[in-house]
């Protein structure tokens, strides 16, 4: 569990509150518009989060790590990472934001965002953090610049795919805002 000042950032779980917050965040045209999510009914959104209740560690590439964020007690968005490659001095993660559209404009994607690279580099010993946004969703465009991610013009290993319409946005370890670029343990103990 990570907290900020005002979120916490915590395992998914299969709660009937979290069910009702996740499907009503999923419902929203806002959120499908630039995440490759269907459209889904409240079993089949239950049912995806369920899956992501089972991300919950980075130990191997490909692992993914589902966090949900979560403001007075209420599931308003996640965050995610994606260990892309594993060895210390190349080690990638991509990273992924969505908060619900209603409360936007008030610094909460950004805060558990910021969190959770914090995390990727101190946890985790990330040596590459990426993002891939879709280039017309210049909010989230925006905010992984906030965090001093910088758009690439072309790839290295362990990036993610790219692509036609998205935009690769990349940071060093040591570059991130607000980043420590401290050695950390290995991604087997990045567990939350």
């Amino acid at each position: 569990m990570l907290r900020t000042e005002r979120l916490v950032l915590r395992p998914h779980r299969l709660s009937d509150s979290d069910a009702t917050d996740w499907f009503a965040l999923q419902s929203e045209p806002a959120v499908r518009e630039f995440l490759p999510w269907p459209e889904r009914d409240a079993a089949s959104s239950r049912r995806h989060l369920r899956d992501r209740t089972r991300h919950t560690r980075l130990w191997q590439a490909d692992d993914f790590l589902a966090l949900a964020v979560e403001l007075d007690g209420h599931l308003i968005g996640d965050v995610s990472l994606h260990l892309r490659a594993v060895p210390a001095t190349t080690r990638t993660v991509e990273m992924g934001w969505v908060v619900h559209p209603a409360l936007g404009g008030r610094g909460y994607a950004t805060e558990a965002a910021a969190a959770l690279l914090e995390f990727a580099i101190t946890a985790v010993g990330a040596q590459r953090v990426t993002a891939v946004t879709d280039a017309r969703n210049t909010r989230s465009v925006a905010l992984a610049e906030r965090l001093g991610l910088v758009a690439q013009s072309t790839r290295v290993p362990g990036d993610p795919a790219v692509a036609p319409g998205e935009t690769l946005l990349a940071v060093s370890g040591g570059r991130a805002a607000g980043g420590n670029a401290t050695t950390a343990p290995g991604p087997g103990d990045a567990r939350v």
